[in-house]
């Protein structure tokens, strides 16, 4: 097994590799000038090529593409002094002259153009609030998904089933930022007398005696609008799953052993149906974290998506490739977690 994760793990720095490359070169090819967005459309010759030149951008397109692989790359060659020391926050290895040392650090994501924030801050806190969005989501979708799926199952072509495939057909169709619109409107504004909601706000709200507050009812519309796509296609799953292994001979054993409803439907029906469930919840886990993007921005929720759309209008580079490379490296990651997953649910799952 550690072979296998050891080699999903070379997998992953490949994948990664790739969206660095594709990234950083389709957002030179842009005709955005990050110099102009910091300093405004009516800036002199001057103080743009100033910007330009504190953030590197008077040089080529591929030298700049060779010191953003060496801030990312842990282990790199940088300034020997004290001021890239506390720049990077590296161990030095070795001195290769002197004024240049082969180092190991953590990735340097640098600094926002914008704000001059470093992206690792920027990423510390609103990572977060994604996170718990994106968990809470896929809580209630892998929830109520299943027990929907169940009890579709067990009462096939009746119009509770009827229901459930027809919600799970509209909850697919709906993409999530016309369904978030709608549920802002409905539940923060027309009936938000009766719901208490609110059409926008974050996880976090300032309160000028208090400070940050915690406002839990923030989340309830964003958490349902984002879950609402994976809860569809975790019901049907679930119920297409189960449909199929109640089918399956050991069922047909149990039953004519005399065992309860209960036992047969949840200890032996829903265990073997889990491997597709799983992987949907795999899958889609780390599709919430992308998908957030227009969700929080249409609830105003200061999350990782929030950040990178706001990023993407002022053409901030170092947030937006902070933010793609934190998702895709949770991709990775989730994938090898998903594969162990199958070998513990289900022994014919070897991992070599």
């Amino acid at each position: 097994m550690i072979k296998y994760i050891l080699q999903k793990l070379l997998y992953g720095l490949a994948v990664l590799a790739g969206v660095v490359v594709v990234v950083f070169f389709l957002f030179n090819i842009l005709p955005a000038d990050p110099a102009r967005m910091t300093q405004g459309q009516r800036s002199d010759v001057q103080s743009l090529e100033a910007v330009r030149k504190e953030f590197g951008l008077d040089k080529p397109v591929s030298v700049q593409f060779l010191y953003y692989i060496d801030d990312l790359s842990p282990i790199a060659i940088h300034g020997a002094d004290s001021a890239s020391q506390a720049k990077y926050h590296y161990q030095k290895l070795f001195n290769i002259n002197q004024t240049q040392a082969l180092v190991l650090k953590f990735p340097y994501l640098r600094k926002s153009y914008q704000t001059k924030r470093d992206v690792t801050a920027i990423l510390a806190e609103t990572v977060p609030n994604t996170m718990i969005l994106a968990f809470t989501a896929m809580l209630m979708a892998t929830i109520l998904g299943i027990f929907l799926g169940v009890i579709a199952a067990i009462y096939k072509d009746t119009w509770i089933d009827q229901s459930a495939i027809a919600g799970s057909i509209l909850g697919i169709s709906a993409p999530s930022f016309f369904a978030g619109i709608i549920i802002a409107w409905l539940f923060g504004f027309v009936l938000s007398n009766y719901t208490g909601l609110n059409m926008s706000g974050s996880l976090y709200d300032y309160d000028p005696f208090n400070g940050e507050v915690l406002v839990w009812k923030n989340l309830i519309l964003p958490m349902v609008t984002l879950g609402l796509r994976p809860l569809a296609i975790i019901m049907q799953l679930t119920r297409g799953a189960m449909l199929d292994v109640m089918q399956q001979d050991y069922i047909r054993t149990a039953k004519a052993k005399g065992l309860g409803r209960k036992a047969i439907i949840f200890k032996h029906a829903l265990k073997n149906a889990l491997n597709p469930i799983v992987t949907a919840v795999s899958g889609w886990f780390a599709s919430l974290l992308a998908g957030s993007f227009f969700v929080e921005y249409i609830f105003g929720f200061n999350g990782l998506g929030k950040a990178t759309v706001d990023a993407l209008e002022l053409a901030d580079l170092p947030v937006i490739m902070g933010a793609i490379l934190f998702i895709a490296f949770i991709f990775v990651i989730i994938n090898i977690l998903a594969d162990i997953l199958y070998a513990v649910l289900d022994p014919r799952v070897k991992l070599y």
